[in-house]
């Protein structure tokens, strides 16, 4: 499985008078999606081809973004490339056009050869994957239907892991007469810190049967060993789930690399699909541990549709997604994760220098993507870290958010995308200079 590079982190900054929005390159988006010209990436390294400026102009030309702001929230859900916007209208245009007729005797096959290409991609077997309408509502499944908890047992989960997740939980916790314990992950982090905090954890509660996981975090960036901590995990009997929301597509991913048995995962995050898409991943011959959905008897019990039943699905969303592999396809994982860690540290590593922000994401390139989220040193009040990111925006044209659930206090998270530029994250350490020192 290919791993990301370590880059230079040097970078130049901007000026307090250079604050104000230059035109992104984006802007070449106007043109019409045939008239793009293919995505070929340079020779080179990854970590070379993240530094060649014109090529990602060509690829942020794929984006058709509003100018108004810099968008460095790209967390929430990952714009579509104008070619995968362009499939979707058609896609649209088909099913609606067609009806029931393409929904019953067309559309069948096109999600089988769907599964099989989104299963081919994470490295599974088709019978492995099921589709959601994204990732929170595949760990619902995978969570709330898991029945291998027991009165007097443990879930475990850390301060990190996505509220949503948390609270799925501790319901069925609730519901089996199980206790939930919660550990908290050192900030800063390191390797061996997390290790030996999830170490802890499990030692200090022996009855833990469920473990959450969350593989690149949505509060902080932090990317954990997991499949270092599901070894330690299985040794105790304990399954784990994996919050995969932030990884496909943020960086290299094989499913099978986890270790984890249970998984669930966006698509329209990081892939680039409309929004309505995710998946469901359980490993073959664990089936069995999540029990079926509402007594679902459209499918066999032994088939990973029994498991989920969300009724009738979005058409184009689910016919989009190839569309959607394969515009990522053409730039290369390798390359969108270098370009990604290039951007995030351009800010990160310069934002570090000054005093008064601290960075909660270490620079590990093991342990971080393309997000990363700072607080004012000793201001985690959500009041203060709201006020900063409204800040960022109104004055300096700059939208992040902020992040709650810390143990040690709100943050502002930061996810720059492929339109980004440089000048964009020069922008925000500049932004960040005048913002410290008041």
């Amino acid at each position: 499985m290919p791993t990301r590079r370590d880059f230079v982190r040097s970078a130049a900054l901007a000026s307090a008078s250079s604050l104000v929005v230059s035109a992104p390159a984006s802007a070449l988006a106007d043109a019409e999606p045939s008239s793009i010209a293919p995505l070929l990436p340079p020779s080179g390294s990854p970590a070379e081809v993240a530094r060649d400026e014109s090529y990602w102009r060509r690829v942020a030309a794929q984006y058709r973004v509003l100018d108004r702001t810099t968008n460095l929230e790209a967390g929430y859900f990952g714009m579509m490339a104008n070619p995968v916007l362009a499939a979707y209208h058609r896609h649209i245009d088909r099913a609606n056009r067609a009806s029931s007729f393409f929904a019953r005797r067309e559309y069948p096959a096109i999600l089988t050869a769907v599964r099989q290409r989104v299963a081919d991609a994470l490295g599974a077997k088709p019978t492995e994957i099921a589709f959601s309408r994204g990732a929170t509502e595949a760990l619902q499944v995978l969570i709330g239907q898991y029945n291998g908890v027991r009165a007097g047992d443990t879930v475990l989960y850390a301060d990190l892991d996505y509220n949503a997740m948390q609270w799925a939980m501790n319901a069925l916790a609730e519901r089996r007469g199980a206790t939930v314990a919660r550990l908290e992950i050192p900030e800063p982090a390191s390797g061996e810190a997390i290790m030996a905090a999830y170490t802890a954890a499990l030692d200090a509660n022996p009855r833990t049967r469920l473990l959450l996981l969350t593989h690149c975090n949505n509060k902080t960036g932090l990317i954990l060993p997991v499949r270092e901590i599901a070894a330690l995990a299985r040794a105790r009997g304990v399954d784990v789930v994996v919050d995969a929301a932030h990884s496909f597509g943020q960086v290299p991913l094989a499913l099978a690399d986890l270790g984890a048995d249970f998984v669930g995962i966006n698509l329209h995050k990081w892939i680039g699909a409309p929004v309505g898409a995710g998946a469901l991943y359980i490993r073959e011959g664990r089936l069995s541990a999540i029990d079926r959905a509402h007594g679902d008897e459209s499918s066999p019990p032994s088939s990973i549709d029994s498991r989920i039943h969300t009724g009738t699905t979005h058409f184009a969303t689910v016919m989009t997604i190839p569309d959607a592999l394969d515009f990522q396809a053409s730039i290369g994982i390798d390359h969108k994760s270098a370009r990604l860690r290039f951007l995030r540290d351009r800010w990160a590593v310069a934002a570090r220098a000054i005093n008064g922000v601290d960075i909660l994401t270490p620079d590990d390139p093991a342990l971080v993507g393309a997000i990363t989220s700072f607080r004012l040193h000793g201001r985690g009040e959500r009041d203060a870290n709201q006020a900063v990111a409204r800040t960022l925006l109104e004055e300096f044209r700059l939208f992040t958010y902020w992040r709650t659930g810390l143990a040690k206090g709100d943050c502002v998270r930061v996810t720059p995308a492929l339109y980004n530029t440089p000048a964009d994250a020069d922008r925000l350490v500049a932004a960040l200079r005048v913002v410290a020192e008041r």
